[in-house]
C-alpha cells in the first residue's frame, strides 16, 4: 500500500470518529472499562509478587558451621557463597553473636547463660538468601558438602508456599489477562459493528469500484486504533491517580523497606502506561477488523 493511500485510510479513520460520535463514546467507555479492570488486576498482581520476591528472599536457610571451625573454612564458605548465582545475600554471625541473640530472647531469664562459654559451644552460622525459593533444595545439597559445614536447615514449609504462591499468582495473571482480552474483543467488536452497519451501502459501493479488501478495511481499523489509544490515556489517568492516592495513604503506617510495602508510583506508572497503550491499540484494532471483515469478503 502506497503512502498516499494510507494518509488516505488515517483520515477516513479519524472522520469516522468525529462522523459517529455516539459509537465513539460508547466504545471509548467501553474499552475504557475493560482496561480498567485490567490495570488493576494488573497492579495487584505487580504487589503481590514484590511481596512474594521480598518473602522469598528473606533468610531461608541456615548454614551452621563446625564446632572450632578453622578461619581459611570460613573464608572459602563465605567466597562460595558470594559467587554462587543461586544466592543474592548472606550474611554470617559469630558465637559471640549468636550467645547475644539467644540471650536476648531469654528475657528475665538471660542471667542463667551469664557464665556460658559461647566461644566452646556455639558454631558459626551463615543465613542465606535466595534468588528463587524453589533453588533451597539444590543449594542445600551443594552447601553440605563444603568444609568445615555442620548443619544445613531450611524452613521448607515457607519454601514451599512461597514456590506455589508464586506459581499461582503467574497463572492467575495469564488466565485473567485472556479472559478478559477476549471479553473486551467481543464488546469492542459488536459497539464497532454499529458503525460498520451505517456505512454497509458506502462499502458495497466501494467494492463495485475496485476498491481492495485490505483498502476498504484499513481505515475501520485505524479508527479502532485511534479509539484504543485514547481508552488507554483515560484509564491509565484513572487507576494511576486513585493508585497514587491509595498508595499515599498505606505507606503512612508501612515502612518502603518493609516486605509488605507498595510499589511506588512512579516505578509502575509507566509499564502501566505501554501495558495499557498497546492492548487498547490491539483490541480497538482487532475488534474492528472483526467487525468489518464480513462486508469485504469477494
Amino acid at each position: 500500500m502506497s503512502g498516499r493511500a494510507f494518509l488516505n485510510s488515517l483520515r477516513e479513520g479519524i472522520r469516522g470518529i468525529v462522523r459517529h460520535p455516539l459509537v465513539t463514546i460508547a466504545s471509548i467507555t467501553t474499552i475504557t472499562l475493560m482496561l480498567i479492570i485490567m490495570s488493576v488486576f494488573l497492579i495487584f498482581s505487580v504487589n503481590a509478587r514484590g511481596i512474594m520476591a521480598k518473602l522469598s528472599q528473606k533468610p531461608p536457610i541456615e548454614v551452621y558451621m563446625k564446632l572450632q571451625c578453622t578461619e581459611e573454612e570460613l573464608n572459602t564458605a563465605a567466597m562460595k557463597f558470594k559467587n554462587n548465582p543461586m544466592i543474592i545475600e548472606y550474611t554470617v554471625s559469630t558465637p559471640e553473636q549468636n550467645y547475644n541473640y539467644f540471650k536476648s530472647n531469654l528475657g528475665d531469664s538471660a542471667s542463667i547463660l551469664d557464665d556460658f562459654d559461647y566461644n566452646m559451644y556455639l558454631p558459626f552460622t551463615f543465613s542465606l538468601r535466595l534468588t528463587d525459593p524453589s533453588l533451597a533444595d539444590t543449594v542445600c545439597s551443594e552447601v553440605e558438602t563444603y568444609d568445615g559445614v555442620s548443619k544445613v536447615q531450611q524452613e521448607s514449609r515457607v519454601m514451599q508456599f512461597l514456590t506455589k504462591s508464586s506459581k499461582v499468582v503467574n497463572i492467575a495473571t495469564i488466565a485473567s489477562f485472556a479472559v478478559l482480552l477476549l471479553i473486551s474483543l467481543f464488546i469492542i467488536s459488536n459497539m464497532v459493528r454499529i458503525s460498520v452497519y451505517s456505512r454497509a451501502s458506502e462499502i458495497e459501493i466501494m467494492k463495485f469500484v475496485g476498491a481492495t479488501n485490505n483498502y476498504i478495511r484499513l481505515p475501520y481499523i485505524i479508527e479502532g486504533a485511534i479509539v484504543g489509544i485514547i481508552s488507554a490515556i483515560v484509564s491509565w489517568g484513572l487507576t494511576m491517580f486513585i493508585y497514587h492516592q491509595i498508595y499515599l495513604a498505606a505507606m503512612k503506617t508501612i515502612d518502603t523497606s518493609s516486605f509488605y510495602a507498595l510499589v511506588p508510583t512512579g516505578a509502575l506508572m509507566w509499564h502501566e502506561l505501554l501495558m495499557l497503550a498497546v492492548l487498547g491499540t490491539l483490541i480497538g484494532a482487532l475488534g474492528s477488523g472483526i467487525s468489518v471483515r464480513k462486508y469485504v469478503k469477494v
